[in-house]
């Protein structure tokens, strides 16, 4: 069976088929540092696959060659330009790729070693030996001809060894083809219909395929519920010892309420597992049918769950901030449900989080399950879930509706922060911000996102700038 879990990277260097008589051992030199390049790309136990399409020298090869990319299959394609070489050998490979482009400008080393270079004796050798350094010469010919056939392509300058920030800049660059490779693979699943008024959150959904690839799947409440109502007593006991080893459960969540909720997130394992979801929003008032209503009221602890396991869940059928939430889990950031509560202009910092659901992997702790009476604004009553952020960096990411490209990406870098929070059994961070509260809301909503983001740990905001690049969408980095 095909692994389409697997990111294919498509490697080709390039060279002129007339300097391999004239200097000897030059290309047999330029395939080694295409070897060194293959190595360091293919990484140590990740997902990913290096394609070497080998050294392009001249118009046949690179014919031959992009009939090659395109039967790969390939995700993303790496231009090693080794030496001096026609444009017209580049060209046809990355037109008929159609995939985005990384031009690795990489020299041997940092320089020339200038006192042994023109000490030799033989002037073609001199030569052979500048030809092994001379990367960046045809990358502005390259460069022209991509401006012109309009063809976008991305770029890292520095050097194939001892260059750490180069080879963390190339990276971050394949990381972002991972990311946008999973979103490709990604079931989305859309389940009940939008929070009546909220017309911040709605979106055109075709666009939204088309734009970041995901698959949208339409999910039926009467089926999460006939599911949930068809458990056995056993499977729903294994979920509750499941949560009481996850989840710090307090004293007054009583046992009916605990085993409601291990039966609704068992039936939703069940049920995502049916679909093949990678993500899923929702939202149903549940109001009228008891059996809906029932699972919609015990819902959260479960969509908890299943957002700790990479299956980000967004509530108030939220279809951007799912998206937000795995873009961010799957930079290995976390991603979790958030939007604005208060500013505390005291302390100068915001006071974010949501009614769940939460993810346990980026917690201040172990996550604590409160009995609710009442969900604001929502149909019932039951366990909701109550963290706190991990204290240090965070960044902030909204998917937001973009006049110009369709979607944009707004982020922001900001810190998570020791201090009281509401405990209110909801997710609730205090996050400091370089411009300042104040300036740092009015920057943000400048930017017409929806009120809810995703938060996940860490400074991420190169990472997502090169995504949104890949995508060809707008990006926007507040702080």
């Amino acid at each position: 069976m095909e692994n389409f879990e697997e990111l294919r990277i498509g490697l080709f260097g390039i060279g002129l088929e007339a300097y391999w008589s004239q200097f000897p051992g030059l290309e047999a030199r330029l395939r080694g540092y295409l070897g060194v390049v293959a190595r360091r790309l293919a990484g140590h136990g990740q997902r990913r696959r290096v394609i070497d399409l080998g050294l392009v020298d001249s118009p046949a090869k690179a014919l031959a060659t992009a009939h090659a990319a395109r039967r790969e299959d390939l995700d993303i394609l790496v231009l090693h330009v080794t030496t001096y070489a026609l444009s017209s050998t580049v060209l046809p490979i990355v037109r008929r790729a159609g995939i985005p482009v990384l031009l690795l400008n990489l020299q041997p080393d940092s320089a020339l070693d200038y006192g042994s270079f023109n000490a030799l004796k033989d002037r073609t050798a001199m030569t052979g030996e500048w030809l092994a350094y001379c990367s960046a010469c045809p990358v502005p010919e390259i460069a022209n001809v991509f401006a012109r056939a309009g063809i976008p392509f991305h770029q890292v300058t520095g050097m194939l060894e001892g260059d750490r920030e180069c080879w963390l800049e190339i990276e971050a660059w394949i990381a972002a083809a991972q990311v946008r490779h999973t979103l490709e693979h990604c079931r989305l699943g859309l389940m009940g219909h939008y929070y009546s008024g909220m017309l911040d959150i709605a979106t055109d959904l075709t666009r939204f395929c088309a734009i970041f690839g995901v698959q949208i799947e339409m999910l039926e409440v009467d089926e999460l519920s006939a599911i949930r109502l068809a458990l056995d007593e056993f499977s729903i006991a294994q979920k509750r010892d499941q949560i009481l080893a996850a989840f710090d459960v307090q004293p007054d969540c009583t046992t009916e309420e605990l085993l409601r909720a291990a039966r609704t997130a068992a039936a939703l394992d069940r049920f995502t597992a049916m679909h093949q979801l990678g993500a899923m929003a929702y939202y149903y008032k549940g109001s009228g049918i008891a059996a809906n209503e029932d699972t919609m009221s015990s819902i959260i602890l479960g969509a908890s769950i299943l957002t700790d396991r990479g299956i980000p869940v967004a509530g108030e059928y939220e279809v951007k901030n799912a998206l937000a939430m795995k873009i961010m889990d799957a930079f290995g950031a976390g991603g979790a449900f958030t939007e604005y509560y208060a500013i505390d202009f005291t302390d100068d910092v915001i006071l974010m989080g949501h009614d769940g659901p939460g993810h346990s992997a980026i917690a201040e702790g172990r996550t604590k399950v409160r009995p609710l009476d009442v969900y604001h604004g929502k149909v019932g009553q039951g366990l909701s879930v109550e963290m706190t952020v991990k204290h240090g960096p965070v960044t902030l990411l909204s998917v937001v509706e973009d006049q110009i490209h369709g979607y944009k990406f707004v982020c922001a870098h900001g810190e998570s922060v020791h201090g009281p929070i509401l405990e209110i059994g909801n997710t609730n961070s205090r996050y400091s911000f370089a411009p300042g509260a104040r300036r740092f809301v009015e920057s943000w909503t400048s930017q017409g996102p929806a009120h809810h983001c995703a938060i996940g740990l860490g400074h991420i905001g190169s990472k997502i700038e090169k995504l949104a690049k890949l995508l060809e969408i707008g990006f926007v980095q507040i702080c």
